[in-house]
C-alpha cells in the first residue's frame, strides 16, 4: 500500500457472481489468461483503460463495481 492508499480490483467477485468461467470471460474481454491472472490477484501495477473498458463491457458493469479505492 502506498502512502495514499491502494486500489482493489474486484474482478474475481464479479466473474463469480455472473456465473461465467474464467476462460469464457477471457474470450469475452479479449484478454490473455496471464493478463487476467494479474488482474485477479491484484498484481497489475498500471491499469490499462482499454482493458478496463473491455472488462466492464464483458461483465455489463460500471467501473466503480470493478475498482475500490482503499485509503491509507
Amino acid at each position: 500500500m502506498s502512502e495514499f492508499g491502494s486500489v482493489r480490483i474486484k474482478l474475481d467477485e464479479l466473474i463469480r457472481t455472473r456465473g461465467i468461467s474464467k476462460n469464457h470471460f477471457c474470450h469475452l474481454a479479449q484478454l490473455q489468461s496471464a493478463q487476467l491472472n494479474s488482474y485477479l490477484d491484484n498484481s497489475v501495477t498500471r491499469l490499462d483503460t482499454a482493458v478496463l473498458c473491455r472488462i466492464c463491457m464483458a461483465l455489463d458493469c460500471r467501473i466503480e463495481d470493478l475498482l475500490e479505492f482503499i485509503p491509507r
